[in-house]
């Protein structure tokens, strides 16, 4: 379960979405959230998926990494789904005494199961094919014009980037005592869900031990490189847009239009 958890992680690729500009694809990945609960018929959700499939497509990331990620999350998913499925009102299906299932609980459930679905595979195919440099460079410059109003950019784009980071180093930690702990007989697989819950309390410490250690190995070492914060800081590789940028923008622009249109031609008709 733990490799299966691909959050944070980056697939080095030479593809046209890896040479695309971080801003690009934070605001790309923002308007496909933003799509993704725009519809709810099928067609509205086909237009979608044939979406997301060119730009997995365009990434070069395997299909099969990129989906790894879902498996973390299935429990989620489950929850979600049952939830919608058994207690959403309208006009029953089945019942079998105070359960059912109502014909607007299986619409419901099957279009949220794919939002969420969607939702994850778009927001991890921008982290599969953007360094956290990148994203941090990306986010500060996005963000800049509110440093007129004292919102400390460059330190919120840090503490992400930071987090971003993290992820993958905490879960490989997590991975190396689990197999330690197993080497002394420790059982994380047996019993319910109750006992496997309990045999996870003793990651916490030695967990929490190395993850306070690295913060403060990386505070010292900023402080070492006399770090004060984004004022005045040069960067060595400042982003620019090119032509492919503008492109992906207009294809941007063009899909939520498309989004939008359909919306209101949905609820017109």
């Amino acid at each position: 379960m733990i490799r299966d958890i691909t959050i944070g992680q980056y697939y080095p690729a030479n593809s046209i979405l890896h040479r695309t500009d971080p801003r690009v694809k934070l605001v790309g990945t923002l308007m496909f959230i933003v799509s993704l609960f725009l519809f709810d018929t099928f067609y509205g959700y086909l237009m979608v998926t044939l979406f997301l499939a060119s730009v997995i497509k365009m990434s070069k990331v395997p299909f099969r990494f990129i989906v790894r990620g879902l498996k973390a999350v299935i429990v989620l998913l489950l929850f979600t789904v049952t939830f919608n499925l058994f207690l959403t009102q309208g006009e029953i299906l089945w019942q079998w005494g105070f359960l059912k299932i109502t014909y607007e609980g299986l619409r419901l459930a099957g279009f949220m199961a794919i939002r969420l679905t969607f939702l994850i595979l778009g927001s991890s195919l921008m982290t599969f094919t953007t360094t956290p440099n990148q994203l941090t460079d990306g986010l500060e410059k996005l963000l800049r014009p509110l440093n007129h109003i004292k919102v400390p950019v460059h330190e919120i784009a840090m503490m992400m980037s930071i987090a971003l980071r993290f992820i993958p180093i905490l879960l490989e930690e997590t991975d190396k005592i689990m197999k330690a702990q197993m080497a002394r007989g420790a059982d994380f697989e047996s019993g319910g869900i109750l006992k496997r819950a309990k045999s996870l309390i003793p990651l916490l410490v030695p967990l929490f031990v190395s993850a306070f250690r690295r913060a403060n190995d990386l505070a010292m070492a900023m402080e070492a490189r006399c770090y004060r914060g984004g004022n005045g800081r040069t960067k060595m590789k400042p982003l620019k847009y090119s032509k492919n940028d503008y492109l992906a923008y207009t294809v941007l622009f063009l899909y939520i239009a498309l989004v939008i249109t359909i919306r209101i031609l949905e609820n017109h008709f």
